[in-house]
């Protein structure tokens, strides 16, 4: 029935709500000491600006408990110019067809495909997908990063898998 099939659905969408967040690998892959350097420069470099590492949650009707809760899902939650590189040119509500919600970061080691759009399997070319006409990612965030040694940017690759 029409009221089974919402109820059902509210379920479903209750479950998704409440499940819990991804768990970071402290060792995997590459070592602590990677990824604790990895998290570091992404610092330090300034993706932390957008993929900020944490938000505490507003009060929940759903749940009292996970008001106030920290969520590490590295993302402002804010929409953003990313450029001509990553344009779809699809607006969706006041959001033009350059423009994307920061995606979460956490579990991102978990995923095989990458950006809004699932372009690449590339972690590389993702992040160089962020540097377009247009991208707020344009400037010191980019260009630190594709200007680090090869291992500072594994390291940094390898936090992100870790996530």
């Amino acid at each position: 029935t029409a009221l089974g099939t919402s109820s059902d659905t509210v379920g479903f969408a209750m479950f998704m709500r409440l499940l819990a967040a991804p768990t970071p690998s402290a060792t995997v892959p590459g070592g602590s000491a990677s990824i604790n350097n990895g998290r570091s420069l992404f610092n330090s470099i300034g993706c932390n600006v957008c993929h900020t590492p944490s938000l505490a949650t507003t009060a929940s009707s759903i749940t009292p408990s996970l008001g106030g809760a920290t969520a590490n899902l590295f993302s402002d939650i804010e929409i953003h110019h990313m450029g001509t590189t990553l344009a779809d040119n699809v607006s969706q509500g006041g959001a033009g067809g350059d423009q994307f919600r920061t995606a979460p970061l956490w579990g991102i080691g978990q995923r095989i495909f990458f950006l809004h759009d699932g372009r690449t399997k590339d972690l590389i070319v993702a992040i160089r997908a962020h540097n377009a006409n247009g991208s707020e990612a344009n400037g010191p965030s980019y260009n630190f990063f594709v200007n680090l040694f090869p291992s500072q940017q594994q390291d940094i690759l390898n936090f992100l898998r870790s996530l």
